[in-house]
């Protein structure tokens, strides 16, 4: 008989585990995406992220971003602004999310690629000479670090997207494209349980 009980009381003490968490999630969220070299105003951004939580403090995922901003360029060591083009990100992210509160502040981190698209045509002059050149596509790996707060469903966080710049070196000067960008994001989570 104690046996018994001992199978049921156990029983419903996971069911309940169960019901409160649930580790598959899927978060969107939509934000402002700022170039890191000065001058420049930011974009839009916006992602996808499925998730997996390993625990009620650890989830591991899948970023999807596209973010639509200007290209910051120098020429030989002056600032330029590119068109606007696009930078879609796949990144593995994991994040770590502090206490157990309602509200709780979390670090991530994530790794992977950065597609930066075409971002046009610019005119290099220097004294009465002037060259126009194609900013290319290219793709690059990067990384992500970013930090926030996590209350119910719902989030804000900041991102730090570092990535490597686009260099063409023509026979007199060099055009570097920096492709580092800031994001300031509202999101929330579909799926997942209580936190």
């Amino acid at each position: 008989m104690r046996t018994l009980l001992l199978l049921i009381f156990t029983y419903i003490s996971f069911s309940a585990i169960g019901q409160e968490y649930k580790p598959f999630k899927v978060n969107i969220s939509l934000g402002y995406a700022k170039p890191i070299q000065s001058g420049i105003s930011g974009g839009v951004s916006l992602s996808l992220e499925p998730k997996y939580g390993l625990t009620n403090a650890i989830d591991l995922g899948l970023r999807l971003e596209g973010a639509l901003m200007a290209r910051g360029i120098v020429v030989n060591g002056d600032n330029s602004i590119g068109e606007v083009g696009y930078t879609g990100s796949y990144l593995v992210t994991g994040n770590y999310l502090f206490g157990k509160a309602n509200a709780r502040p979390f670090l991530g981190l994530g790794g992977g690629l950065y597609n930066v698209t075409s971002s046009g045509t610019i005119t290099i002059t220097d004294g009465q000479s002037w060259e126009d050149i194609t900013l290319v596509g290219d793709t690059k790996w990067g990384a992500m670090l970013r930090g926030g707060i996590k209350a119910g469903h719902f989030l804000v966080s900041l991102e730090y997207n570092f990535v490597g710049a686009s260099i063409v070196n023509l026979s007199d000067s060099s055009v570097k494209s920096r492709n580092d960008y800031l994001g300031i994001k509202l999101g929330f989570d579909i799926g997942g349980g209580r936190l």
